[in-house]
């Protein structure tokens, strides 16, 4: 179990990251059109999970708009934004902001991918969704980076991020 904070409040986490130079955690998500997802579907390329509570927070929003313009345009590079909301929300998003170089992910079919990846929160007024992360995958499935932002309400180490893909 990890914590993080809510405004300055503790908030546990399902459990840690997965370490750097470990094996990815599988999983199969749902994209914005209600087909599935896995990881192995983006094997051969590196692989950023952006994870967050809810695109309607404009820290999550911010991130996914970050990293469309950034990571995204890295050749070999794919950007997934993970979070508990629905795929229909998603979609909205991505049409309203003009997202086009990311792929939008649901857990709502998968709840065991924020325990997998230690992410899910245990209490606190946002129980049961995922905190705000960084996961870099490289092309053999290796995890490069991680980041457990410490504190939800702000944005992840974009550079960090980055330096790390390189």
């Amino acid at each position: 179990m990890s914590q993080v904070t809510l405004k300055g409040n503790t908030v546990h986490t399902a459990g840690s990251l997965p370490a750097e130079g470990s094996i990815a955690p599988g999983f199969t998500l749902v994209r914005n059109d209600l087909t599935e997802a896995s990881l192995g579907d983006f094997a051969g390329k590196t692989v950023v999970l952006n994870i967050f509570p809810s695109l309607d927070t404009p820290v999550c929003a911010a991130s996914v708009r970050r990293f469309n313009l950034e990571a995204a345009s890295m050749p070999g590079t794919v950007v997934l934004c993970i979070s508990a909301d629905l795929p229909f929300a998603h979609k909205r998003f991505c049409e309203v902001e003009g997202i086009e170089n990311v792929v939008s992910l649901s857990v709502f079919r998968s709840p065991e991918f924020g325990n997998d990846y230690g992410v899910v929160m245990t209490d606190g007024p946002l129980k049961g969704i995922l905190s705000r992360a960084v996961v870099i995958v490289d092309k053999e499935g290796k995890v490069l980076y991680t980041e457990q932002v410490p504190e939800i309400t702000s944005e992840p180490d974009y550079e960090a991020a980055l330096r790390a893909m390189v």
